[in-house]
């Protein structure tokens, strides 16, 4: 090993993505990079050693005893690079969240983070769309969002990390005058028939219109063709008008007038909500949303997940039932 040298940090987040990922491919999503980028980075870093840290064949690659040598080192300098950018950085910068609508819990997390973190800056948007936010906050035009994390595309989780905050009961807001507008709760085989609209055709809502066709199939319920997107709750309120069908939503909704919100039952289908931000993010509000959703989450039960309720299958991003007997399912983002 030469006497003296110095490493690019670039390189050693290279080596320690593929020491995580042992996978190239993985390594190489994950830090949105080309794969051959990362191989000559990772080539590099290797001849400026005089080492070599991995053994790549055609079935796995592994960590030499030089590069587990070197991992413990490497993570103590990328803290130590971290550190020094949230020290200058981070603490002056607002954290931009978006609520994706006024739903009522993300923004009783957004207020508990701001008691928790006074000195720092939480700006708040209101628009809608877990899909939408997502390629803005890989751009970097967005920190933090709410909304169905498994609903996204395995290429743009790569690039994020998630937090489960809640599971949220789903509901069915209905025109005053629809035949199913006089119960109480609304059985999802009593839809049957119907063609309900759960955001088709906003690119910015995918995770939502995919989690409403994954709960209709099989149930003889359609999703409704595409609409004009709705932005804000007066333009939504005019489109529900105009279209007199079903919405799909969650049950804290904010009131629509001229329709009922009523929940969804037999069984109850859930809409689990996690915190998404971009990987490798640190910023003292981010620590502070967390923990907020964390001591919310723990004192209201909203990591509980109910007996017979209904999530979509093995979804990414969602706690393993826990002996409930239920099937391992999730969803979540409401439209506009």
């Amino acid at each position: 090993m030469p006497t003296s040298y110095e490493i690019e940090p670039r390189l050693l987040r290279a080596f320690t993505a593929v020491a995580d990922e042992l996978h190239f491919t993985r390594a190489a999503a994950r830090l949105y990079v080309a794969q051959q980028a990362l191989s000559r980075d990772i080539r590099r870093l290797e001849r400026e050693l005089g080492m070599e840290l991995f053994v790549r064949t055609t079935r796995q690659v592994a960590l030499t005893p030089d590069g587990e040598r070197l991992l413990p080192y490497a993570r103590k300098v990328l803290t130590a690079c971290d550190e020094l950018s949230d020290a200058f950085r981070a603490a002056t910068r607002p954290l931009l969240v978006d609520l994706n609508t006024t739903d009522l819990a993300n923004g009783r997390v957004l207020e508990r983070a701001r008691e928790l973190a006074p000195d720092q800056e939480l700006m708040a948007r209101y628009e809608s769309g877990l899909t939408g936010a997502a390629a803005q906050i890989l751009a970097g035009g967005l920190d933090v969002s709410f909304g169905r994390f498994g609903g996204l595309g395995a290429a743009e989780r790569a690039g994020l990390a998630s937090q489960f905050v809640r599971y949220e009961a789903m509901a069915v807001l209905l025109p005053e005058g629809h035949r199913l507008a006089d119960l109480a709760a609304v059985p999802l085989a009593a839809l049957a028939g119907e063609s309900v609209y759960a955001a088709a055709g906003n690119d910015r809502t995918r995770e939502w219109t995919d989690l409403a066709a994954r709960l209709f199939e099989g149930r003889g319920i359609a999703v409704a063709p595409r609409a004009p997107m709705a932005v804000g709750k007066e333009e939504f309120r005019r489109i529900m008008a105009k279209l007199g069908i079903p919405a799909l939503v969650v049950v804290d909704f904010p009131p629509i007038p001229g329709h009922v919100l009523r929940p969804l039952v037999d069984p109850v289908p859930l809409s689990p909500v996690s915190l998404v931000w971009r990987k490798g993010l640190r910023h003292p509000a981010l620590d502070a949303l967390r923990a907020a959703a964390a001591e919310i989450g723990a004192r209201e039960g909203w990591l509980e997940r109910p007996e017979g309720a209904w999530l979509p299958e093995a979804e990414p991003g969602v706690p393993a039932a826990r002996g409930c007997g239920v099937r391992q399912e999730v969803g979540r983002s409401v439209p506009s």
